[in-house]
């Protein structure tokens, strides 16, 4: 098996930078990490564990990161599996329940809940009509908290050096 694979699916770029992150920690801890966009993984037999992450849409996840779930339901089952999704904006960023469909594979595969990380819609970024209407108005801005996500990813290599 090889190390960590770190998915994701995002629309604008800024899910993929926080699974860029996230697999920089990870690294950083002496594991091989794969960050692979979600619609190009296959299959997830080769790795060790797991991280997958989505864009948060209007409480939906990005239709690409629910296939790579389905698809590999039962190789998730053996593996770690770590979810979170990003996308909630405002400078307070509180957890967002998942979608049923996600809560209910997380369940079926042994993982908890996705962990909630703010957004990012600037005008530079932001794909869609309402997306940049809503980049020029209040709620625009960068809301990745860095820190607590360079947290959680730590609390991930501590689950992998211990189940060594």
């Amino acid at each position: 098996m090889t190390g960590v694979l770190v998915a994701y699916a995002t629309k604008m770029g800024g899910t993929k930078e926080i699974a860029e992150a996230i697999a920089a920690r990870i690294r950083a801890a002496s594991h091989e990490v794969i960050v692979l966009d979600a619609a190009k993984v296959r299959s997830v037999e080769p790795y060790e564990a797991v991280v997958l992450g989505s864009a948060l849409y209007s409480t939906r996840w990005r239709p690409e990161a629910v296939k790579l779930l389905k698809r590999n339901e039962r190789v998730l089952a053996g593996k770690p599996v770590w979810l979170f999704h990003s996308g909630p904006l405002g400078t307070e960023v509180a957890e967002q329940k998942a979608p049923r469909k996600v809560r209910e594979l997380a369940a079926r595969i042994g993982a908890e809940e996705p962990k909630t990380f703010g957004g990012r819609l600037t005008p530079q970024t932001a794909a869609g009509f309402l997306a940049r209407k809503m980049a020029n108005g209040p709620m625009a801005g960068d809301h990745r908290d860095w820190e607590e996500i360079d947290r959680w990813a730590h609390s991930i290599t501590e689950h992998l050096v211990a189940a060594r």
